[in-house]
């Protein structure tokens, strides 16, 4: 049931942005100017970069900051559980 988990949070949000990529591409045409933020995203920041998508094409205004700062927080949050559970596995050994 973990390693569920742990799949799910790892690859549940790079899922959602395929798919969100795959309906709306002209929300993330006017979020990004190129591939490469998007990708990058992707790959290192998914949350970061899904609440960008769903403020940018309005413009980031007021409590939009608040959003992208919740998206770089849970990327944050996620890499450090992962950190936590690493040492917690190999201190056991």
């Amino acid at each position: 049931m973990c390693c569920f988990f742990a799949v799910l949070v790892t690859l549940g949000p790079r899922f959602a942005i395929l798919i969100w990529w795959l309906m709306q591409p002209a929300r993330w045409e006017a979020a990004f100017s190129s591939f490469f933020w998007p990708f990058l995203g992707f790959i290192f920041a998914p949350w970061t970069t899904m609440s960008w998508v769903t403020v940018a094409p309005g413009g980031v205004t007021g409590f939009d900051f608040i959003i992208v700062a919740m998206g770089i927080f849970l990327d944050i949050a996620s890499y450090g559980a992962s950190e936590y559970g690493r040492r917690e596995r190999y201190a056991a050994v």
